[in-house]
């Protein structure tokens, strides 16, 4: 009896991991016409006569520290290329 009672049990929760991957919704689950985004906030909203009004709360606000006098410059490449240093270009390096 206990065992069947387990055994049971197990199968419930069996068949409940299997239609709980059924309710996340996808696009392949999903009507033809359903778009579920890129989980990216809204920056404004709609207006009933189909224009887009844009709230300047809702932009987003990037703090820049002051980069003066860093000694790095902005862009990195991911090849570096091997360069000939003359004695001038080494001097000015250091």
């Amino acid at each position: 009896m206990p065992l069947g009672l387990i055994m049971g049990v197990g199968r419930k929760m069996m068949r409940l991991k299997r239609t709980s991957s059924l309710l996340i919704l996808s696009s392949k689950r999903a009507p033809r016409n359903y778009y579920k985004g890129k989980n990216c906030k809204s920056t404004g909203f709609h207006t009933r006569k189909g224009g887009y009004v844009v709230m300047d709360e809702k932009l987003p606000r990037y703090v820049v520290p002051d980069l003066t006098g860093f000694k790095l410059k902005p862009y990195v490449a991911q090849c570096g290329r091997e360069v000939a240093m003359t004695t001038e270009t080494a001097n000015v390096a250091k």
